[in-house]
């Protein structure tokens, strides 16, 4: 058949490209295809991992740029799209897609993996039907399909790349070359469609619409189900779309499991964001009368986290444990082969746990060559300001074998200690400060790291310029009392905490001159006398007290407390319907405190004649609560 009369066939009808690419608007607009450029807003962030194929991720990312444009286009515009075009090209090299180069050496590093090889260029395509008035739900009808050209490089010197990156046309390119100019001189021979490679396949894609406008007969339709990832809403650019469009949180809500344990349809809801219109998606589960799920749901992605959350929190501790982050920061980006070697372990294993890493988001990997993330070099380094590699081997060494025994726990409804052992004398309940020197050095190093990463967001969370003097019971480090030097030039702190806590604090000192505004006091908050100050700061004490402690400690507060001075908290805050995971899951280390709401702490406060009590929300380790004596 003709191609243009199957290209007139579009004549008259709003077509959108959702695509900036200058390859595929010249490809169309060469074959007297009309249409509007409308470049789509979708972040290109699904997991490889989750395809089994290349181009089925390629097809994937296609058509939700294609959804979403076509969405967000219906929603802001007078009239609906009738055909949403959209495309994804990649490349592919020995089951690894090569995305677009991040820098020079990138580029030379992927055209030297390509040089003298055979690789695939696949491009996904996604032709969008739509359907729907401008207040109504849109429908729509998607087409889509791949098309792979296998392209060989010739064998390359190493002048001969370098010129070609250095020219810079690699670095917008996956691949990192462009086959219709200078990088055509790098290609041998070309198997397969040769606008493919530049970006659009236009003899299969119109060959598609060929399909729509003349079909067979019915008789020899053949119609196969195929299932499809769910639509990803997508956050750019939020300043351009309607005040009614639900936030992160309300999005968050819509993913989580409705009243009957179903996921919520994806294809018919009151916004119109379904991929079918009105119609009901056939793997949604029914329920009866009584709410039992006749058949069975969608496995939830909730679930499945919390089934292998363990694993990943076991990975990370034995990445930090065998110092690997370290060695990315100190050696640069490496081979699996190489971190084996300056880790001392198995290149298996090794790889291994570099790869869980990568899908955990702490490593990056390009071209089999590990680095760090940038949250790993900030959080997971051991030298870096922030770094919380303490906690985490604390985490680890003391509360990973407590959580081995929570069963035990939950049903005694107390601690429960491991047992000691030869290779274990100092095992100790989590939040024990008891030992040997070097488990409380451990214990104060986790405490340390964990307050030092909080720190700023307590002290600035309210107003505390007008105070002049303050103390930090039980400030163990003084890791905020620092911080608070640093923010507030007029103040001074004195840090409360026992004896062979201040012994061991020399260590955690830093460099610098507001050092000298913080003291520390060696004593015990419960039976010794207090220092009179404007400002007096608990931090993860009061989740930990039983109730006579919590009475006996707050009272003696209050006392000394004259009018206008404040009481300033530093504890995991619940909210109303208790849905903080962190503060239930600490309340499981079956300790005689209790973990509170906003509202609970309020009420705590006035008690022991507090008011105007202020809770702010850190999205930290730590929330922090002011309450002022009346």
């Amino acid at each position: 058949m003709m191609l243009n009369p199957v290209i007139s066939k579009l004549a008259g009808k709003r077509v959108v490209l959702a695509s900036s690419s200058p390859r595929r608007q010249d490809i169309l607009t060469n074959v007297g295809l009309r249409f509007e450029v409308v470049p789509s807003w979708f972040k290109e962030t699904l997991d490889k991992s989750a395809f089994t194929a290349p181009h089925q991720y390629a097809v994937e990312t296609a058509k939700q740029k294609a959804l979403e444009v076509a969405r967000r286009v219906h929603e802001k515009h007078l009239k609906t799209p009738d055909i949403v075009i959209g495309a994804d090209t990649i490349v592919t090299l020995e089951g690894d897609i090569l995305e677009k180069p991040v820098d020079k050496q990138d580029a030379y590093n992927m055209l030297s993996r390509l040089s003298g090889k055979e690789h695939s260029v696949f491009t996904g395509v996604a032709i969008i039907h739509c359907n729907g008035l401008k207040d109504s739900p849109l429908e729509t009808e998607v087409l889509d399909f791949y098309e792979e050209t296998k392209v060989k490089f010739a064998d390359l010197s190493e002048d001969l790349l370098w010129e070609y990156v250095h020219s810079g046309e690699p670095m917008d390119k996956a691949g990192g070359y462009g086959i219709q100019a200078l990088g055509g001189m790098l290609v041998e021979s070309v198997n397969g469609d040769f606008l493919n490679v530049v970006g659009f396949p236009l003899n299969h894609f119109c060959k598609k619409l060929a399909e729509l406008y003349y079909p067979p007969s019915k008789s020899t339709i053949q119609r196969i189900k195929h299932d499809s990832i769910p639509y990803v809403e997508t956050f750019e650019n939020l300043s351009d779309l309607e005040n009614d469009i639900p936030n992160k949180a309300e999005l968050q809500v819509i993913k989580e499991l409705d009243v009957n344990g179903a996921l919520p349809s994806l294809v018919n809801n009151s916004r119109g964001n379904g991929d079918a219109g009105s119609q009901t998606c056939s793997c949604m589960p029914t329920a009866s009368q009584n709410g039992v799920v006749d058949t069975p749901a969608e496995f939830p992605a909730t679930f499945m986290n919390l089934l292998d959350g363990f694993r990943a929190s076991k990975a990370l501790f034995v990445a930090t444990k065998l110092k690997v982050f370290d060695t990315l920061k100190d050696k640069g980006a490496l081979m699996a082969e190489e971190v084996s070697r300056q880790v001392s372990a198995s290149e298996r294993g090794i790889k291994r746990l570099l790869d869980a890493c990568v899908s955990l988001e702490l490593l990056e990997k390009r071209h089999q060559v590990y680095s760090n993330s940038k949250l790993a070099n900030t959080y997971l380094v051991s030298d870096s300001k922030y770094s919380i590699n303490d906690y985490i081997l604390y985490s680890n060494d003391r509360m990973w074998p407590f959580f081995t025994n929570l069963e035990s726990a939950v049903t005694k409804g107390a601690h429960h200690h491991q047992p000691a052992s030869d290779k274990n004398p100092e095992s100790l309940t989590p939040d024990s400060g008891c030992g040997s020197p070097d488990a409380k050095h451990r214990l104060m190093a986790a405490m340390h790291c964990t307050i030092k990463v909080t720190a700023r967001d307590i002290a600035t969370a309210f107003d505390l310029s007008h105070v002049k003097s303050a103390c930090d019971l039980g400030g163990c480090t003084g890791a905020l009392a620092y911080e608070l030097v640093d923010v507030y030039p007029n103040i001074k702190v004195t840090v409360f905490d026992l004896p062979d806590v201040i012994g061991h604090v020399s260590s955690f000192t830093p460099t610098g001159s507001c050092t000298c505004r913080v003291t520390f006091t060696a004593g015990d908050f419960f039976n010794d006398s207090l220092p009179e100050v404007d400002l007096y700061i608990l931090s993860r004490v009061l989740h930990d007290l039983a109730d006579e402690k919590l009475d006996t400690l707050l009272t003696k507060i209050s006392a000394i407390c004259t009018p206008g001075a404040a009481l300033l908290l530093g504890e995991i805050v619940l909210d109303k319907r208790n849905r903080n995971p962190r503060g239930l899951l600490q309340a499981l280390t079956m300790s005689e405190g209790e973990q509170r709401t906003g509202s609970e702490y309020m009420s705590l406060m006035e008690k022991y004649g507090f008011n105007n009590v202020q809770i702010k929300t850190t999205g930290n380790f730590l929330d922090a609560v002011l309450a002022v004596k009346r």
